[in-house]
């Protein structure tokens, strides 16, 4: 007669093989009912990446890997995409905030994170086999793998969100000084951008190379209002987006836009040393958890350490002979 156990454990193993025939069923029947406009854009795509990179230069393992889940991102990431505009509209520009702007970054995405899911079913399924043997939680273990590594991907776009947004902050009064240099010297504004754009490339790349696309978008003959406004909004920087109005204003009511500058340029540095000096406020407040835990002790043993060695050698002979 079959134990509770082994008749729990038949069952996981059931409900996990036919899980994993079932993904693998949809993902090959969603590969082989694309539509065949869905067929001739990738192959477009494809011949158009060959032309681009010259027909005869060898592509690298890097490239091949990436051009691959290109093919098959609008594939794996249809199911994941999210119902409504708005929340469309969001994700892509969290992407664009993080410096991902091509059109096959959302699909990208959305794929990466469903691979990574399932990278992490597999992983932690497998460990929990090679550790444990099969057993009960070797589905709970590879459902919370999975979940987990389903929103690593998310936690890493909003790192590089925040990491480029301070970049930007830092070399944002940097370039406004080189700025009103350059409009004070008598170039034009759109002239001053591209040589900030030029002279901040080695110092602040991510800058620069905003700077550099907001120009390429003046040159093209675009609304200079539209373009600072799309340079604010795009980043994410609310700096930015104070200075894009700020040069707005200035550009429409014909005021000056050096001591515009100026005054702005001013007004970030006393905001990048503010925050400096705030975090060197709370460094006195975070030292306190190393100190406690891992200073403290070692600090106390050297000290009362010898004491504690004389007080046993002579208080231990004298209460053993009483």
């Amino acid at each position: 007669m079959l134990t509770l156990a082994a008749i729990d454990l038949r069952l996981v193993i059931a409900v996990s093989v036919f899980l994993a025939v079932g993904s693998l069923v949809w993902f090959a029947i969603d590969m082989f009912s694309r539509d065949e406009k869905a067929t001739a854009e990738i192959r477009l795509d494809q011949l158009n990446y060959k032309m681009r990179q010259g027909g005869e230069k060898k592509e690298s393992s890097k490239e091949k890997l990436t051009r691959a889940l290109e093919v098959a991102s609008p594939s794996l990431s249809k199911h994941l995409e999210p119902k409504t505009e708005e929340e469309k509209g969001k994700l892509r520009m969290r992407l664009t905030e993080a410096g991902f702007r091509t059109e096959s970054s959302f699909a990208m995405f959305l794929s990466i994170k469903l691979l990574a899911a399932l990278g992490g079913v597999a992983v932690a399924g497998g460990l929990t086999m090679l550790t444990s043997g099969l057993n009960q939680t070797v589905l709970l273990r590879a459902v919370i793998g999975g979940g987990l590594a389903f929103f690593a991907p998310e936690m890493i776009l909003d790192f590089l969100r925040s990491s480029r947004k301070k970049q930007i902050t830092l070399g944002l009064p940097d370039a406004l000084d080189l700025l009103v240099v350059s409009v004070e010297a008598g170039l034009g504004l759109d002239q001053g951008i591209r040589k900030v754009a030029d002279e901040m490339r080695a110092s602040y790349p991510i800058l620069a190379d905003e700077l550099q696309l907001s120009t390429l978008h003046l040159q093209m003959g675009r609304v200079r209002a539209n373009v600072l406004q799309e340079l604010g909004n795009r980043t994410g920087v609310e700096d930015l987006r104070t200075l894009a109005s700020l040069l707005i204003q200035a550009d429409k009511f014909g005021s000056g836009v050096a001591q515009a500058l100026r005054v702005q340029s001013e007004s970030m540095r006393i905001k990048r040393q503010q925050i400096a000096e705030e975090k060197a406020a709370k460094t006195a407040v975070k030292l306190i958890f190393p100190l406690v835990i891992f200073i403290f002790p070692g600090v106390f043993v050297v000290l009362v350490g010898p004491a504690a060695i004389q007080m046993a050698r002579e208080l231990f002979p004298a209460m053993e002979g009483r």
